[in-house]
């Protein structure tokens, strides 16, 4: 109902206007490729000073049952006072980093994928693959697999 001077009708206008610019925004954020999923995790690392991913917010970027392990593990550590399985950032699969490189590819069929990352830590080369599936949410990680190991093999998860 419109006020003495007409402030519902700006303020409705304005509403609508500020829908019309977000939600193609949102939706977009949502519609990652699988690639621009990837250079969002590995990226930063290139930047003096970053301090790692979030992993812990595991649901920004593990598939449901992967995240739901992380998160189990990370909840039982803290309760036990003790180190959690996963030790180390798993992007990169090390506790301390320098990456000077990053190259990076994406093979994508339906809603899975395949990627590998290259990147250069500390001077040493090192590499990383992982599977990617895409959900309500976007493109998660469904594994990681390094030369030391899979992620979901840590927390025994089906493959």
């Amino acid at each position: 109902m419109p006020g003495p001077t007409g402030h519902s009708s700006v303020l409705r206008r304005a509403l609508i206007a500020a829908l019309a610019i977000a939600l193609p925004v949102a939706a977009a954020a949502q519609t990652l490729s699988a690639q621009d999923f990837l250079k969002s995790i590995y990226e930063p690392y290139q930047k003096e000073g970053f301090k790692g991913q979030p992993y812990w917010e595991s649901k920004r970027f593990f598939a449901p049952d992967l995240a739901a392990a992380i998160d189990k593990d990370m909840e039982l550590a803290k309760k036990k006072n003790e180190v959690p399985l996963l030790d180390g950032d798993p992007f990169i699969d090390a506790q301390d980093w320098k990456i000077t490189s990053i190259s990076q590819g994406v093979v994508v069929e339906g809603d899975k994928a395949a990627a590998g990352v290259a990147f250069v830590n500390l001077g040493e080369p090192k590499s990383v693959a992982l599977k990617l599936a895409k959900t309500p949410d976007g493109w998660r990680i469904l594994d990681i697999v390094t030369e030391g190991g899979s992620l979901r093999a840590l927390y025994k998860l089906k493959p």
